[in-house]
């Protein structure tokens, strides 16, 4: 059976091996070298599953553990695979996962096993298929679906038939990996992305384009991926243009800086935000502050920069206080913002 290895990525230590679904607890000590305050000594329980080559990582500490851009959150747990990067605490501190066959020298880094490659691109604008129309999109959520946006990729050249089955599609953060497989989730795909509706839309309009390509987050994105954008920034601007009413309402297409769904996905969403779904603080600024990127901003900085920067501090945009996106005036609860909403809403 193969061994687990946690190898850290700044060499701080020698790799620790984790044994076959024996739980281990990591956290600021000798043994990660971590003296930062900000970890605790129990940040994470750790299980390996060698024989199925993932680990779960549960978060035991008050401050965030992340695997990628995804935070576990406290008590929660997740599952992490070799490719994957697991952030002790605050985006701090990266591990990878490492399996390997030799049991005799467990902390060699020199045989272990290279992680499974990403699938390439898909090539070709393809021809496109309507699943339903956008005008049946925007309706009540439906429990079938999966949670707010914010899995093994699909073969090479066709939509993807089953699920990842791994263990880490139980998550509630890992639900886009499998609602995009959902026939009936998908309004629209073809060879390279899919259109599903955000199970618990923010305004009438909330569809997300998700690449076949299995991407964890903006800041996995590279300069290889500017015509995969580019394709879905243009499958997006098609969705308005199919909306029944893309005469009255205005559109913004873009990323959201930290989601909380793993798999990079594009936000293409009405600005009435009229929706029972937008209950709090975090999900109108998650729209209304820079923390919405713009698909076209996403795109200029991979051109310029070939990677996606996300400004830190990027977090606390969430707790700004509540103003109208459109006149800027302040409101102090929801309800109030969702009256005062009604006003702008085009007759």
């Amino acid at each position: 059976m193969p061994v687990c290895l946690l190898v850290s990525e700044d060499d701080s230590h020698k790799p620790i091996q984790l044994h076959h679904q024996q739980s281990v607890t990591l956290g600021r000590g000798p043994e990660t070298k971590i003296k930062d305050k900000k970890c605790s000594r129990e940040q994470v329980e750790l299980r390996a599953d060698c024989s199925r080559g993932f680990i779960t990582v549960k978060q035991l500490g008050v401050n965030p553990t992340s695997v990628d851009d995804v935070v576990v959150g406290k008590g929660n747990q997740v599952t992490i695979k070799p490719g994957q990067r697991l952030y002790m605490v605050n985006q701090q501190y990266p591990y990878r996962v490492k399996f390997t066959e030799d049991t005799s020298t467990p902390r060699s880094t020199g045989d272990l096993s290279k992680p499974s490659k990403r699938p390439h691109q898909m090539s070709s604008e393809g021809n496109g298929e309507k699943i339903r129309s956008p005008a049946n999109t925007s309706s009540t959520p439906r429990t079938d679906q999966h949670r707010m946006s914010d899995g093994s990729p699909p073969p090479k050249q066709t939509p993807p038939a089953e699920s990842d089955k791994s263990g880490s599609a139980g998550h509630w953060s890992q639900g886009l990996k499998v609602s995009m497989q959902d026939p009936k989730m998908q309004v629209y795909k073809d060879d390279q992305v899919v259109v599903i509706k955000d199970k618990y839309p923010k305004a009438r309009y909330h569809w997300l384009v998700l690449p076949w390509d299995s991407i964890s987050s903006l800041k996995a994105l590279r300069s290889e991926h500017m015509e995969l954008l580019k394709h879905m920034q243009r499958v997006g601007d098609q969705m308005v243009q199919q909306c029944p009413d893309a005469h009255k309402l205005s559109f913004r297409l873009g990323y959201h800086a930290i989601p909380s769904m793993s798999h990079v996905h594009l936000h293409v969403i009405s600005q009435d935000f009229d929706s029972p779904c937008l209950k709090n603080k975090k999900h109108w600024n998650s729209f209304t502050t820079d923390y919405f990127v713009e698909s076209q901003d996403v795109i200029a900085m991979l051109e310029h920069d070939g990677k996606v920067t996300v400004k830190e501090g990027t977090n606390e945009l969430l707790k700004l206080p509540l103003r109208c996106h459109l006149c800027h005036k302040e409101q102090p609860t929801i309800p109030k913002l969702k009256e005062h909403l009604k006003t702008h809403l085009p007759s």
